[in-house]
Protein backbone atom coordinates (compact mmCIF):
# COMPACT_ATOMS: atom_id res chain seq x y z
CA UNK A 1 0.00 0.00 0.00
CA UNK A 2 2.52 2.13 1.06
CA UNK A 3 4.37 1.63 -2.02
CA UNK A 4 1.33 2.35 -4.29
CA UNK A 5 0.81 5.38 -2.61
CA UNK A 6 4.66 6.65 -3.51
CA UNK A 7 3.96 5.53 -7.16
CA UNK A 8 1.37 8.04 -7.15
CA UNK A 9 3.60 10.91 -6.53
CA UNK A 10 6.21 9.70 -9.41
CA UNK A 11 3.31 10.14 -11.69
CA UNK A 12 2.22 13.53 -9.99
CA UNK A 13 5.07 15.28 -9.71
CA UNK A 14 6.66 15.16 -13.07
CA UNK A 15 2.92 15.30 -14.53
CA UNK A 16 2.94 18.60 -12.40
CA UNK A 17 6.68 19.90 -13.74
CA UNK A 18 5.06 19.77 -17.63
CA UNK A 19 1.71 21.54 -16.68
CA UNK A 20 3.70 24.00 -15.13
CA UNK A 21 6.80 24.04 -17.76
CA UNK A 22 5.96 22.79 -20.74
CA UNK A 23 9.27 21.48 -21.19
CA UNK A 24 10.63 17.94 -20.93
CA UNK A 25 13.95 18.94 -19.87
CA UNK A 26 12.43 20.41 -17.11
CA UNK A 27 10.73 17.00 -16.35
CA UNK A 28 13.96 15.54 -17.18
CA UNK A 29 16.24 17.68 -14.28
CA UNK A 30 13.88 15.73 -11.62
CA UNK A 31 16.33 12.83 -11.72
CA UNK A 32 19.48 15.06 -11.58
CA UNK A 33 17.91 16.44 -7.92
CA UNK A 34 17.11 12.31 -6.73
CA UNK A 35 20.80 11.39 -8.23
CA UNK A 36 22.76 13.78 -6.27
CA UNK A 37 21.50 13.28 -2.86
CA UNK A 38 21.22 9.62 -3.25
CA UNK A 39 24.94 9.48 -4.95
CA UNK A 40 26.32 11.42 -2.34
CA UNK A 41 24.45 9.90 0.68
CA UNK A 42 24.56 6.25 -0.50
CA UNK A 43 27.81 5.19 1.06
CA UNK A 44 27.07 6.95 4.04
CA UNK A 45 23.86 5.37 4.36
CA UNK A 46 25.57 1.85 3.74
CA UNK A 47 27.65 2.50 6.81
CA UNK A 48 24.88 3.38 9.05
CA UNK A 49 22.90 -0.04 8.18
CA UNK A 50 26.42 -1.51 8.97
CA UNK A 51 25.90 -0.23 12.30
CA UNK A 52 22.45 0.22 13.81
CA UNK A 53 18.82 -1.42 14.28
CA UNK A 54 18.17 -1.75 10.62
CA UNK A 55 14.84 -1.99 11.21
CA UNK A 56 14.58 1.21 13.20
CA UNK A 57 16.69 2.67 10.82
CA UNK A 58 13.47 1.93 8.47
CA UNK A 59 11.52 3.13 10.67
CA UNK A 60 12.99 6.85 10.83
CA UNK A 61 13.55 6.81 6.78
CA UNK A 62 9.76 6.04 6.54
CA UNK A 63 8.72 9.13 8.89
CA UNK A 64 11.54 11.60 7.28
CA UNK A 65 9.22 10.73 3.80
CA UNK A 66 5.99 10.74 4.80
CA UNK A 67 7.17 14.24 5.86
CA UNK A 68 8.77 15.33 2.27
CA UNK A 69 5.13 13.93 0.82
CA UNK A 70 3.18 16.04 3.11
CA UNK A 71 5.37 19.32 2.19
CA UNK A 72 4.26 18.51 -1.57
CA UNK A 73 0.94 18.28 -0.74
CA UNK A 74 0.50 21.37 1.32
CA UNK A 75 2.41 23.37 -1.36
CA UNK A 76 0.29 21.31 -3.92
CA UNK A 77 -3.02 22.81 -2.12
CA UNK A 78 -2.35 25.59 -1.07
CA UNK A 79 -0.82 26.89 -4.69
CA UNK A 80 2.58 27.73 -3.55
CA UNK A 81 4.40 24.52 -5.19
CA UNK A 82 6.68 26.14 -7.91
CA UNK A 83 9.12 23.78 -9.55
CA UNK A 84 12.12 25.15 -6.90
CA UNK A 85 9.79 23.60 -4.60
CA UNK A 86 9.46 20.62 -6.22
CA UNK A 87 12.86 19.74 -6.63
CA UNK A 88 13.68 20.97 -3.09
CA UNK A 89 11.43 17.96 -2.03
CA UNK A 90 12.10 15.70 -4.44
CA UNK A 91 15.50 15.93 -3.33
CA UNK A 92 15.19 15.92 0.41
CA UNK A 93 13.10 12.53 -0.13
CA UNK A 94 16.04 10.67 -1.81
CA UNK A 95 18.27 11.57 0.97
CA UNK A 96 15.86 10.21 2.93
CA UNK A 97 15.99 6.89 0.50
CA UNK A 98 20.09 6.71 0.40
CA UNK A 99 19.38 5.48 3.88
CA UNK A 100 16.47 3.80 3.33
CA UNK A 101 17.81 1.66 0.56
CA UNK A 102 20.97 0.06 2.36
CA UNK A 103 19.04 -1.08 5.44
CA UNK A 104 16.38 -2.79 2.90
CA UNK A 105 18.80 -4.81 0.39
CA UNK A 106 21.35 -5.74 3.88
CA UNK A 107 18.36 -6.74 6.18
CA UNK A 108 17.01 -9.91 3.40
CA UNK A 109 19.33 -12.78 3.75
CA UNK A 110 19.35 -12.00 7.70
CA UNK A 111 15.44 -13.51 6.23
CA UNK A 112 16.03 -16.25 4.41
CA UNK A 113 18.27 -19.21 3.38
CA UNK A 114 20.99 -18.51 0.70
CA UNK A 115 19.24 -20.81 -1.81
CA UNK A 116 15.83 -18.57 -1.36
CA UNK A 117 17.20 -15.36 -2.09
CA UNK A 118 16.08 -15.77 -6.25
CA UNK A 119 12.45 -16.56 -4.92
CA UNK A 120 13.04 -13.48 -2.45
CA UNK A 121 14.09 -11.35 -4.87
CA UNK A 122 11.36 -12.62 -7.44
CA UNK A 123 8.71 -11.80 -4.47
CA UNK A 124 10.00 -8.08 -3.80
CA UNK A 125 9.73 -7.93 -7.70
CA UNK A 126 6.43 -9.18 -7.37
CA UNK A 127 5.30 -6.94 -3.74
CA UNK A 128 7.25 -3.39 -5.77
CA UNK A 129 5.37 -4.11 -9.36
CA UNK A 130 1.90 -4.85 -8.38
CA UNK A 131 2.25 -1.39 -6.40
CA UNK A 132 4.24 0.07 -10.11
CA UNK A 133 0.97 -1.42 -11.72
CA UNK A 134 -1.62 0.14 -9.33
CA UNK A 135 -0.37 3.07 -8.20
CA UNK A 136 0.35 4.98 -11.75
CA UNK A 137 -2.98 3.75 -12.96
CA UNK A 138 -5.00 5.09 -10.13
CA UNK A 139 -3.00 8.27 -10.52
CA UNK A 140 -4.35 9.28 -13.75
CA UNK A 141 -7.86 8.60 -12.35
CA UNK A 142 -6.78 10.37 -8.40
CA UNK A 143 -5.25 13.32 -10.83
CA UNK A 144 -8.59 14.28 -12.97
CA UNK A 145 -11.05 13.59 -9.59
CA UNK A 146 -9.11 15.16 -7.25
CA UNK A 147 -6.28 17.20 -8.82
CA UNK A 148 -2.75 16.65 -8.17
CA UNK A 149 -2.44 17.21 -4.60
CA UNK A 150 -4.97 14.51 -3.99
CA UNK A 151 -1.99 11.97 -4.84
CA UNK A 152 0.46 13.35 -2.82
CA UNK A 153 -2.62 13.18 0.23
CA UNK A 154 -3.00 9.54 -0.62
CA UNK A 155 0.80 9.40 -1.03
CA UNK A 156 0.88 10.28 3.22
CA UNK A 157 -1.46 8.54 4.50
CA UNK A 158 -0.41 5.39 3.16
CA UNK A 159 3.32 5.59 4.82
CA UNK A 160 1.25 4.59 8.07
CA UNK A 161 0.94 1.58 6.69
CA UNK A 162 4.81 1.21 5.81
CA UNK A 163 5.70 2.37 9.59
CA UNK A 164 3.21 -0.33 11.21
CA UNK A 165 4.73 -3.26 8.88
CA UNK A 166 8.55 -2.65 9.85
CA UNK A 167 7.44 -2.28 13.48
CA UNK A 168 6.02 -5.51 13.14
CA UNK A 169 9.17 -6.83 11.62
CA UNK A 170 10.85 -9.33 13.73
CA UNK A 171 14.40 -10.12 12.81
CA UNK A 172 17.27 -12.44 14.12
CA UNK A 173 19.86 -10.88 15.85
CA UNK A 174 23.21 -9.89 14.23
CA UNK A 175 26.69 -10.82 15.41
CA UNK A 176 28.16 -7.85 17.11
CA UNK A 177 31.55 -6.43 15.45
CA UNK A 178 34.24 -3.64 16.20
CA UNK A 179 33.16 -0.43 14.14
CA UNK A 180 35.98 0.98 12.30
CA UNK A 181 35.71 4.61 11.73
CA UNK A 182 33.35 5.93 8.81
CA UNK A 183 36.17 6.77 6.25
CA UNK A 184 37.44 3.77 7.12
CA UNK A 185 34.55 1.34 6.46
CA UNK A 186 33.67 3.05 3.71
CA UNK A 187 36.95 2.36 2.31
CA UNK A 188 36.67 -0.85 3.18
CA UNK A 189 33.45 -1.92 1.20
CA UNK A 190 35.19 0.43 -1.91
CA UNK A 191 38.08 -2.22 -1.78
CA UNK A 192 35.89 -5.00 -1.21
CA UNK A 193 33.84 -3.64 -4.39
CA UNK A 194 37.16 -3.16 -6.47
CA UNK A 195 38.36 -6.47 -6.39
CA UNK A 196 35.13 -8.18 -7.22
CA UNK A 197 35.23 -8.07 -11.03
CA UNK A 198 31.80 -9.95 -11.50
CA UNK A 199 29.66 -6.88 -8.79
CA UNK A 200 31.54 -4.40 -10.84
CA UNK A 201 30.61 -5.17 -14.19
CA UNK A 202 26.49 -6.53 -13.42
CA UNK A 203 26.35 -2.53 -11.43
CA UNK A 204 28.07 -0.85 -14.73
CA UNK A 205 25.86 -2.74 -16.53
CA UNK A 206 22.59 -1.87 -15.10
CA UNK A 207 23.91 1.78 -15.02
CA UNK A 208 24.85 2.26 -18.64
CA UNK A 209 21.32 0.35 -19.33
CA UNK A 210 19.02 3.21 -17.30
CA UNK A 211 21.40 5.81 -18.36
CA UNK A 212 20.71 5.40 -21.47
CA UNK A 213 18.08 3.84 -22.06
CA UNK A 214 15.47 4.64 -19.53
CA UNK A 215 12.15 7.03 -21.47
CA UNK A 216 10.78 8.00 -18.04
CA UNK A 217 11.48 11.72 -18.22
CA UNK A 218 9.38 11.48 -22.18
CA UNK A 219 6.05 9.66 -20.98
CA UNK A 220 4.40 13.58 -20.20
CA UNK A 221 5.35 14.37 -23.95
CA UNK A 222 4.33 10.69 -25.68
CA UNK A 223 1.38 11.13 -23.44
CA UNK A 224 0.56 14.81 -24.54
CA UNK A 225 1.91 14.89 -27.93
CA UNK A 226 2.85 11.46 -29.55
CA UNK A 227 -0.67 9.50 -28.23
CA UNK A 228 -2.58 12.45 -27.33
CA UNK A 229 -4.21 10.19 -24.65
CA UNK A 230 -3.74 12.74 -21.45
CA UNK A 231 -3.59 12.16 -17.91
CA UNK A 232 -5.58 8.75 -18.36
CA UNK A 233 -3.00 7.15 -20.98
CA UNK A 234 -0.05 9.23 -19.34
CA UNK A 235 -0.61 6.80 -15.88
CA UNK A 236 -1.49 4.29 -18.18
CA UNK A 237 2.61 4.64 -19.51
CA UNK A 238 3.50 4.79 -15.95
CA UNK A 239 1.86 1.19 -15.13
CA UNK A 240 3.15 -0.67 -18.30
CA UNK A 241 6.59 -1.15 -16.98
CA UNK A 242 4.96 -2.31 -13.92
CA UNK A 243 2.70 -4.74 -15.57
CA UNK A 244 6.02 -6.48 -17.54
CA UNK A 245 7.78 -6.53 -14.88
CA UNK A 246 5.04 -8.24 -12.25
CA UNK A 247 4.57 -11.08 -15.33
CA UNK A 248 8.30 -11.67 -15.31
CA UNK A 249 8.40 -11.80 -11.69
CA UNK A 250 5.39 -14.17 -11.35
CA UNK A 251 6.95 -16.61 -14.36
CA UNK A 252 10.44 -16.28 -12.73
CA UNK A 253 10.66 -19.47 -10.99
CA UNK A 254 12.86 -20.88 -13.67
CA UNK A 255 15.56 -18.26 -12.57
CA UNK A 256 16.17 -20.54 -9.59
CA UNK A 257 17.76 -23.26 -12.01
CA UNK A 258 19.76 -20.78 -13.86
CA UNK A 259 23.79 -20.72 -12.10
CA UNK A 260 25.39 -18.79 -15.47
CA UNK A 261 23.53 -15.57 -14.04
CA UNK A 262 26.55 -13.37 -15.61
CA UNK A 263 25.26 -14.41 -19.00
CA UNK A 264 21.48 -13.65 -17.89
CA UNK A 265 21.85 -10.28 -16.92
CA UNK A 266 23.67 -9.71 -20.46
CA UNK A 267 20.97 -11.14 -21.94
CA UNK A 268 18.14 -9.41 -19.98
CA UNK A 269 20.04 -6.15 -20.55
CA UNK A 270 19.84 -6.47 -24.44
CA UNK A 271 16.54 -7.21 -23.94
CA UNK A 272 15.45 -4.24 -21.99
CA UNK A 273 17.62 -2.21 -25.28
CA UNK A 274 15.75 -3.71 -27.97
CA UNK A 275 12.28 -3.41 -26.36
CA UNK A 276 13.25 0.90 -25.61
CA UNK A 277 13.99 1.02 -29.42
CA UNK A 278 10.73 -0.46 -30.19
CA UNK A 279 8.88 1.97 -28.09
CA UNK A 280 10.80 4.63 -29.66
CA UNK A 281 9.68 3.75 -32.76
CA UNK A 282 5.82 4.44 -31.80
CA UNK A 283 3.86 6.86 -33.44
CA UNK A 284 0.18 8.42 -33.07
CA UNK A 285 -2.31 4.97 -33.64
CA UNK A 286 0.43 2.53 -31.88
CA UNK A 287 -0.60 3.47 -28.28
CA UNK A 288 -1.39 -0.39 -26.76
CA UNK A 289 1.86 -1.45 -28.98
CA UNK A 290 3.97 1.35 -27.17
CA UNK A 291 2.47 0.06 -24.18
CA UNK A 292 3.67 -3.59 -24.67
CA UNK A 293 7.18 -2.32 -25.90
CA UNK A 294 8.08 -0.48 -22.40
CA UNK A 295 6.13 -3.64 -20.04
CA UNK A 296 8.78 -6.02 -22.13
CA UNK A 297 11.58 -3.44 -21.14
CA UNK A 298 10.64 -3.65 -17.90
CA UNK A 299 9.93 -7.56 -17.78
CA UNK A 300 13.51 -7.65 -18.96
CA UNK A 301 14.65 -5.18 -16.54
CA UNK A 302 13.19 -7.69 -13.38
CA UNK A 303 15.23 -10.67 -14.84
CA UNK A 304 18.27 -8.26 -15.05
CA UNK A 305 17.43 -7.22 -11.30
CA UNK A 306 16.67 -10.77 -9.78
CA UNK A 307 20.11 -12.06 -10.80
CA UNK A 308 22.23 -8.84 -10.21
CA UNK A 309 20.76 -8.83 -6.81
CA UNK A 310 20.88 -12.04 -5.57
CA UNK A 311 24.73 -12.49 -7.52
CA UNK A 312 24.99 -9.55 -4.86
CA UNK A 313 23.61 -11.03 -1.88
CA UNK A 314 25.67 -14.52 -2.79
CA UNK A 315 29.03 -13.11 -2.63
CA UNK A 316 29.07 -10.65 -0.21
CA UNK A 317 29.60 -11.54 3.53
CA UNK A 318 26.96 -9.62 6.02
CA UNK A 319 29.07 -7.32 7.76
CA UNK A 320 30.16 -5.66 4.18
CA UNK A 321 26.47 -5.94 2.91
CA UNK A 322 24.92 -2.53 3.99
CA UNK A 323 27.73 -0.87 2.69
CA UNK A 324 27.85 -3.12 -0.72
CA UNK A 325 24.19 -2.43 -1.03
CA UNK A 326 24.34 1.21 -1.26
CA UNK A 327 27.29 0.82 -3.58
CA UNK A 328 24.85 -0.99 -5.86
CA UNK A 329 22.33 1.35 -5.20
CA UNK A 330 24.93 4.24 -6.32
CA UNK A 331 24.38 2.45 -9.92
CA UNK A 332 21.32 0.94 -9.56
CA UNK A 333 19.23 4.68 -8.82
CA UNK A 334 21.87 6.75 -10.23
CA UNK A 335 21.29 5.38 -13.64
CA UNK A 336 17.76 5.34 -14.32
CA UNK A 337 17.47 9.39 -12.34
CA UNK A 338 20.69 10.61 -14.46
CA UNK A 339 18.91 9.09 -17.40
CA UNK A 340 16.35 11.58 -16.95
CA UNK A 341 17.95 14.33 -17.23
CA UNK A 342 20.40 12.86 -20.18
CA UNK A 343 16.75 11.68 -22.21
CA UNK A 344 15.92 15.67 -21.66
CA UNK A 345 18.47 17.25 -22.68
CA UNK A 346 18.83 15.19 -26.23
CA UNK A 347 15.52 15.51 -26.49
CA UNK A 348 15.90 19.42 -26.39
CA UNK A 349 19.25 18.93 -29.05
CA UNK A 350 17.60 16.69 -31.46
CA UNK A 351 14.06 15.11 -30.53
CA UNK A 352 12.19 12.95 -27.62
CA UNK A 353 11.75 10.33 -30.60
CA UNK A 354 15.66 10.37 -30.67
CA UNK A 355 16.44 10.20 -27.34
CA UNK A 356 14.12 7.28 -26.99
CA UNK A 357 15.70 5.27 -30.11
CA UNK A 358 19.60 6.25 -29.60
CA UNK A 359 19.17 5.35 -25.31
CA UNK A 360 17.52 1.50 -26.68
CA UNK A 361 20.88 1.45 -29.22
CA UNK A 362 23.31 2.98 -26.63
CA UNK A 363 22.17 -0.01 -24.60
CA UNK A 364 22.89 -2.64 -26.64
CA UNK A 365 26.40 -1.38 -27.45
CA UNK A 366 26.89 -1.62 -23.27
CA UNK A 367 26.13 -4.80 -23.39
CA UNK A 368 28.95 -5.62 -26.22
CA UNK A 369 31.18 -3.30 -24.32
CA UNK A 370 30.77 -4.62 -20.70
CA UNK A 371 30.85 -8.88 -22.02
CA UNK A 372 34.35 -7.33 -23.57
CA UNK A 373 35.53 -5.13 -21.11
CA UNK A 374 34.72 -7.57 -17.89
CA UNK A 375 35.22 -11.06 -19.34
CA UNK A 376 34.12 -12.39 -15.78
CA UNK A 377 30.44 -11.93 -16.05
CA UNK A 378 30.07 -14.11 -18.74
CA UNK A 379 32.24 -17.02 -16.58
CA UNK A 380 30.20 -16.22 -13.60
CA UNK A 381 28.74 -19.24 -12.00
CA UNK A 382 26.62 -19.26 -8.98
CA UNK A 383 27.28 -21.91 -5.84
CA UNK A 384 25.81 -25.03 -5.62
CA UNK A 385 23.18 -25.53 -3.21
CA UNK A 386 23.83 -25.72 0.07
CA UNK A 387 23.67 -29.52 1.29
CA UNK A 388 21.43 -30.24 3.48
CA UNK A 389 22.01 -32.66 6.80
CA UNK A 390 19.50 -35.28 7.69
CA UNK A 391 19.20 -35.26 11.39
CA UNK A 392 18.69 -39.04 12.61
CA UNK A 393 16.58 -40.20 15.43
CA UNK A 394 17.39 -41.58 18.77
Amino acid sequence: MSLTGTQLRLVAVPYQIFLLTGSSLDVGLIGLFQAVPLIALALFGGVVADRVDRRRLLIATQIGLASCSLALAVGTQLGFASVPYLYAFTALGAAFSALDGPARGALTPSLVAREQLPAAMALNQVLFQTAAIGGPALAGVVIVAFGIAGAYWIDVASFLVAIVAVGALVAPPRELRAHPAVGRAIAEGLAHFRANRILFGTMLLDFFATFFGSPRALFPYYAARVFAVGPGGLGLLFAAPGIGSLIAALASGWTKGVRHQGVAVLVAVAAWGLAIVGFGLMNDGLFIPALIFVALAEGADTISAIFRSTILLTVVPDHLRGRLVAISSIFFLGGPYLGQVESGVVAGLVSPEFSVVSGGVATLASVVGIALWAPEVTRYVSPAPEAKVASSGA
